[in-house]
Formats: structure tokens, C-alpha cells, sequence
């Protein structure tokens, strides 16, 4: 049985929040738990999560005293739940854009590998799957991802999918390490750190990471994406490539 913890950052999430999701929802056989990361929120976010996590021994909350963009809510989540002995650790949108019963379908891909690091939701459009997203974002979505495997060598279909599930170990404890250069697209960053601490590594970075497709993902109203990140998020992109550029350079020469 391993122990999972959900890190959920939430910035000005009152009225967006799925409360009664987030009660109800089991994993049978894991001894899960939710820590919800206030990111310095300016409406009742702060007085919802306090409800939430009175009397309900599998919530948490960790409260940042000012905004500091969700990479960091979710760095500062995921190090304490890493500190306090979770085995699994997860981040996952607030909105629950992607359904908490993907988690089930997540841990035990993880599990039945230990060589294996990452499991990461990727919102592919297939026959049977409920994908709505609003053309614009998949179109830009693609590209950016195209984009991220040519820098990375690595053939990963979806980045920026709110729904990732992690090993705890050296590996996420590097990762971990220092804040983010993005407060968006902090998840190249951390496939980026991935690629840095496990270049000499046996199985390669390519055979550790899996990709479920999601069954369900909806584009949920009130999102806090605006156009501007887009344009943004390539210069960002370029940034996290020249950090990283002498273990990128050596995974592209062997690659």
C-alpha cells in the first residue's frame, strides 16, 4: 500500500472548487490524502480550504503568505509532502478540469514499475474519450509540445496537463531543489531537471516517464490562462533551454 498525496494549488479558487468531488473521492488500497496549497489567495479561498480541512483527517492545507504562481505552490506542496513521507506525489488542478478517478487509473502505472518516475495525463482527442478543450488551446498546445520534445528529445505528447502523479526519491528530491524559472510551464522544467539528474541512468529518461490518455478532461470556465501566457510561455521556453543547455546538448548527441 502506498502512501499518495495530492497537491492542489489554488489561487482565488472559491468559487471554482469542487468541494464535494474532492470529499468523496477514494482510492482503495493507497492511504491517500489532499494538501491543498493556498497561493496567497485575495478572495474566500482561504476560509473554504480552512472548512474543508477541519475535522477531515485526509486534508491538509498549506498556506503561502503572498502569490507566487502555481510552480511554486505546487514546489512548496510537493516538498512537504516528500518531508513528511508520502511514497506518491501528485499535483492536480483545482477545477478537477481532469476527474480525480484518473488518479486511479495513474498509481498503478506507477507502481508496477519501479524504474519508472513519472505519470503524466495526456488530453488526447480519441473515439470514446470525453477531450473538450476549445480549438485555439489544442492547436497552440501542439505546437508547443512539438516544440518541447524537439528541445528535450523526448517524445512527450502533453506538458502542460494539470494531472501528474511523481515517484518520491533523489530524482523528484533534485527536482525539487530550487523554485522554478516559470510560474506556468514549470512542468518543461521539471522534465528538464529530469533529464538532468538521469542522463547516465539505466533505463533511459524515455522509458521512465508514461503517458496515460484521459479518459475525461473539460475546459473549465474561469481559467486563469490568458493569451498573453502563450506568447509568454515561448520565451520562457527558451529560458528553461538555455538553463539547461549542457544536458540537453549531451542528451540530443546521444539521442
Amino acid at each position: 500500500m502506498a502512501r499518495v498525496v495530492v497537491v492542489v494549488p489554488c489561487y482565488n479558487e472559491a468559487a471554482r472548487l469542487p468541494r464535494e468531488a474532492f470529499e468523496g473521492f477514494r482510492l482503495p488500497g493507497h492511504e491517500l490524502s489532499f494538501l491543498f496549497v493556498d497561493d496567497g489567495s485575495t478572495d474566500a479561498t482561504g476560509a473554504l480550504l480552512t472548512a474543508m480541512v477541519e475535522g477531515n483527517p485526509s486534508f491538509d492545507m498549506l498556506a503561502l503568505e503572498q502569490n507566487s504562481g502555481k510552480g511554486e505552490a505546487v514546489r512548496q506542496g510537493m516538498l512537504r509532502a516528500v518531508s513528511e513521507g508520502a511514497d506518491f506525489v501528485a499535483f492536480w488542478d483545482a477545477d478537477l478540469a481532469t476527474p480525480l478517478l484518473e488518479l486511479s487509473r495513474f498509481v498503478p502505472r506507477l507502481a508496477e514499475d519501479p524504474a519508472r518516475l513519472v505519470v503524466m495525463g495526456a488530453r488526447v482527442r480519441l473515439l470514446g474519450r470525453e477531450i473538450e478543450r476549445r480549438f485555439y488551446r489544442h492547436v497552440y498546445g501542439r505546437a508547443f509540445a512539438t516544440a518541447v520534445s524537439r528541445m528535450l528529445a523526448l517524445s512527450v505528447y502533453d506538458t502542460q496537463c494539470g494531472a501528474k502523479l511523481f515517484r518520491a526519491g533523489p530524482e523528484l528530491d533534485h527536482v525539487l531543489a530550487e523554485p522554478f524559472l516559470s510560474r506556468w510551464i514549470f512542468d518543461v522544467e521539471i522534465l528538464a531537471r529530469l533529464v538532468a539528474v538521469t542522463a547516465d541512468a539505466t533505463p533511459d529518461l524515455s522509458e521512465r516517464i508514461f503517458e496515460v490518455p484521459l479518459r475525461v478532461w473539460k475546459d473549465v470556465a474561469g481559467s486563469k490562462v490568458r493569451t498573453t501566457d502563450a506568447l509568454r510561455a515561448v520565451q520562457q521556453l527558451a529560458q528553461i533551454g538555455l538553463r539547461y543547455r549542457a544536458a540537453l546538448s549531451a542528451r540530443h548527441s546521444g539521442s
